[in-house]
């Protein structure tokens, strides 16, 4: 029985290695044209995971200043509203704060949370069943006017946009005969050589590759020593595959000189 079951325990981790030489023989006829001629790969930092918060927020600031019962004194749809957005913040804070690498670890996750909201509607429906923990949970009722939600969500959409910009000076750009990496706000300029560019591309955290497909991305230069490492790599599949079909021409224009 534990033999059958220790498949089921492997992290979910999609890792594949190419390397110029090898490309032409697996992905060259599978694709109609040699691809782009230049890819840009940013890491972003994880504060981008934060989107679904943000709009959480835009959506309860919007709803608070167009509900009607709110006017007339009632606080229901108010206090439901706001326990969803602390629901969606506090999932939205566990993705940042751990990795879910594993379909168990994700089942359980979606479990515990199901039964917490199920729990929560029980005793709030229901507080005879248990009373310390019903009036307990009764007397929890969150409530937040537009203001502040819109002002948490120009907060937030003001960090996207420092982020955007921050990352116009630190980026890399693959070419079909080398690695660029720019850096600064002065353009600084490393260059790498990129026949024989070995890719690893791993997904390692399925919510933050369910949110923007994204994952980590490590470039190893057939003349650097060290693995260029990309963390948060959005469309890691497509990026992959561009990178894979660039490489491939370079080598089909190699061997036809």
């Amino acid at each position: 029985m534990n033999d059958e079951t220790k498949p089921e325990e492997k992290p979910i981790v999609e890792k594949t290695t190419v390397a110029a030489g090898e490309v032409q023989a697996t992905d060259a006829g599978d694709d109609d044209g040699p691809g782009p001629k230049r890819i840009l790969l940013i890491s972003y930092p994880k504060i981008v995971f934060l989107y679904p918060t943000f709009l959480a927020a835009i959506f309860a600031g919007a709803y608070m200043l167009f509900d009607s019962d709110i006017a007339e004194g009632v606080r229901s749809g108010q206090q439901l509203v706001s326990l969803g957005f602390l629901i969606v913040l506090a999932i939205n804070l566990v993705v940042l704060s751990f990795d879910f690498p594993r379909t168990t670890s994700l089942t359980w996750f979606f479990f515990l949370v199901a039964v917490g909201v199920g729990l929560w509607i029980l005793f709030l429906k229901n507080p005879e069943l248990l009373p310390a923990v019903g009036n307990v949970i009764k007397a929890i009722q969150p409530m937040a006017n537009a203001t502040f939600y819109f002002t948490f969500a120009i907060f937030i959409g003001l960090i996207f946009i420092f982020v955007a910009i921050s990352v116009q000076f630190d980026y890399w750009e693959v070419r079909p005969n080398e690695l660029l990496h720019h850096h600064g706000i002065l353009s600084d300029l490393e260059r790498f050589s990129a026949p024989n560019l070995r890719i690893d591309k791993e997904i390692n955290d399925i919510f933050e590759y369910l949110l923007l497909k994204s994952g980590r991305l490590i470039l190893h230069p057939s003349n650097e020593r060290r693995a260029i490492v990309l963390e948060n790599v959005f469309f890691i599949n497509r990026k992959e595959r561009d990178i894979t079909r660039m490489l491939g021409a370079l080598q089909v224009q190699v061997r036809d000189q």
